[in-house]
């Protein structure tokens, strides 16, 4: 049984559920910062018995875990992390990893055509992960002929070569990586899920996510502030197909927050999370009269990697191209290297008309 010890501390699990998250998602007390440190590092050592891991998960889920929480599960999770932040600053671009599975996969395409109109852009994922183990980043990648199986600092020395990078978790996170199994035997998401995505490798300074409600885009933002680890300091986050980074058509409502925009405590550290600036992207005022299902797929990881290299090679102009080039101008935007979502839609088009996005997937492949 999981105890007290010298290594850990004074709260094994078992205790935590007992005296203050296992009471029920009325009635439970959320941790302290070290409470939920020691718990996930317990969690990524493999101490606990799996009923105990399970009952402390579903609480966890049940009383919904505060940005404290969270970031300090983020903190523990570096702790284990290989960075290599490569020259440049990237956008990093963290999907569920639990991937897709009714559409294309956009971001390699899009982060393409950001990394060809200046912006360069990461994505991480892991390979099929819980609970829906579907196609990521990763599978897409491999229908390419691109190496995924990267070490960080190769990861890195892609990016500066590229202008887009991926990271692969079993090689930046493999105490994550290990807990697949016993995640899998839940069969509901956990706060893995979540801070996972926030992993950062490269070290970037912008973080560009997704989220179901702007609440949770609140809550991720007040996450990354109160992890002492990250150093982000813009975040854009937008509601997302299947909960991926990939913007849906019609109405999407976009988060967005830069360091210093908001109020600060005592010791200068910005804590303006419910400072966010939100605004309404219509697809159709862009010319894009299309609905989710125009971009839907049969077999994910083949099919997106078929479209990404028909859509940055400039052969195809449909649905697909025109949200391949919506995704790249908000990752465009995110970096700063446009001012308006406008301004990176045409910084991304004349990526894919000079040629300069099929140089990028070229270079991609050769790497």
């Amino acid at each position: 049984m999981a105890h007290t010890t010298e290594r850990y501390g004074d709260w094994p699990l078992t205790r935590l559920m007992t005296d203050v998250v296992g009471s029920g998602h009325k009635s439970a007390d959320d941790m302290t910062r070290e409470q939920a440190r020691e718990a996930f590092r317990r969690i990524l050592d493999g101490e606990p018995d799996d009923t105990t891991l399970g009952a402390f998960w579903l609480a966890n889920r049940w009383k919904r875990n505060t940005p404290e929480e969270l970031g300090a599960y983020v903190d523990t999770m570096a702790e284990d992390t290989e960075t290599a932040a490569p020259d440049c600053d990237p956008v990093d671009c963290g999907a569920n990893y639990d991937g897709k599975g009714r559409t294309a996969i956009l971001g390699v395409a899009a982060g393409l055509v950001a990394a060809a109109a200046g912006t360069p852009v990461v994505t991480h994922s892991g390979d099929r992960v819980p609970t829906q183990r579907q196609d990521a980043y990763k599978h897409m990648l491999d229908e390419l002929g691109v190496r995924t199986e990267l070490s960080p600092a190769e990861s890195a020395d892609m990016t500066d070569e590229v202008g887009f990078g991926f990271y692969y978790q079993p090689n930046f996170a493999p105490t994550v990586d290990a807990l697949d199994e016993r995640r899998g035997m839940m069969g509901v998401r956990t706060f893995v899920n979540t801070v996972e995505t926030l992993a950062n490798p490269a070290n970037a300074s912008t973080h560009l996510g997704s989220f179901y409600h702007l609440p949770y885009a609140v809550r991720i933002i007040e996450t990354l502030q109160q992890a002492e680890t990250a150093d982000v300091d813009r975040v854009l986050m937008f509601q997302g197909m299947e909960g991926y980074d990939d913007v849906r058509p019609g109405s999407t409502t976009v988060a967005e927050w830069s360091h210093g925009s908001g109020r600060t405590d005592e010791s200068g550290r910005d804590e303006s999370g419910d400072d966010v600036d939100d605004f309404t992207v219509e697809t159709a005022d862009y010319g894009m009269d299309f609905d989710e299902d125009a971009l839907g797929v049969t077999d994910v990881a083949a099919d997106s990697a078929r479209i990404t290299e028909e859509v940055v090679t400039g052969e195809r102009e449909d649905a697909f191209a025109d949200a391949v080039a919506l995704n790249a101008a908000l990752r465009i935007y995110a970096g700063e290297d446009a001012e308006s979502i406008d301004a990176g839609l045409n910084a991304a088009r004349e990526a894919i008309n000079s040629g300069a996005a099929a140089d990028a997937l070229a270079a991609l492949r050769a790497f």
